[in-house]
Order: C-alpha cells, then structure tokens, then sequence
C-alpha cells in the first residue's frame, strides 16, 4: 500500500512538472507566432510569460529584445540582448545584435572587443561579422600626431 502511495505521488509530481515545461514552450511558440504575425504587444505578453515558466529562457529574452528594438525602447533592447548573452554567452545573434547597439554608440572597444567575440561563436551570422568591421574601421580613432 505504501509504495502504491509513493507511486501515485510520483506520477502527480512528474505530470505536475510536465505540464509547466509544455506550458512554458507553449508560451514561448504561441509569442513566436504572434511576432512573426507582427502583433508585438500580445507576443511581447506571451513571452514574458514564458519567463515566468523558466527565467533562464534566453530564447524568450531574444524575441523581446527584438520587439523592444522595433518599439525602439533602446534600454529595454539592451537589457534583454544582455540578459540572453548573460544565460547564453555564445548566442551569435544576441552578439550580433549588441555589436549594432555598440557601434550605433561608437563604443569602438567594446564594438572591437564583441567581434573577437563573435568571430569564435558565429556559425551562421559569420558574414555579418565582416560588415561591423568594415563600420569599426570608420570608428577607428586616428592618430593624429
């Protein structure tokens, strides 16, 4: 009878966590969907609500980024662009996105310092790599002496 209760009491724990794990994914595609429908507000919604699920979903923190650079809400971009890379440090995307930040800025260390970066991780953004260089070189200060 004991172990009959334990069991049961297992099933209930491991269907309880199952159903917050889908929950979280499900928030996460729906607020994809509705970004890619270009209904920001309700996707930026769905995806902080993912976060809620799991506050390590730098997937999540990615898509809000991005919305929060097309409301051109710079210090919410940002935030959420280091938010993914603090989870995720090789995340190639969020690194690109943030060399864009910095070189709007013309924050030539940090611009130089991120492509090094990106020059190590990149897998499918690799070419874009070479355009920040090309603007870093405009950035590069002069010596004038």
């Amino acid at each position: 009878m004991k172990i009959y209760i334990r069991l049961l009491l297992t099933l209930g724990l491991f269907l309880s966590f199952s159903h917050s794990l889908l929950a979280e994914n499900n928030f996460f595609e729906e607020g994809k969907k509705k970004y890619l429908e270009k209904k920001y507000d309700e996707s930026k919604f769905l995806f902080q609500r993912s976060i809620v699920f799991n506050p390590k979903d730098t997937k999540s923190y990615l898509y809000l980024a991005k919305i929060f650079r097309i409301e051109k809400n710079k210090k919410e971009e940002e935030k959420n662009i280091e938010t993914t890379l603090l989870l995720d440090p090789t995340n190639e995307e969020a690194t690109y996105i943030l060399m864009e930040i910095e070189l709007k800025k013309s924050n030539y260390s940090k611009v130089k310092e991120l492509t090094e970066n990106f020059a190590k991780i990149c897998k499918n953004l690799c070419k874009k790599n070479d355009l920040i260089l090309k603007e870093l070189k405009n950035l590069e200060p002069k010596n004038e002496s």
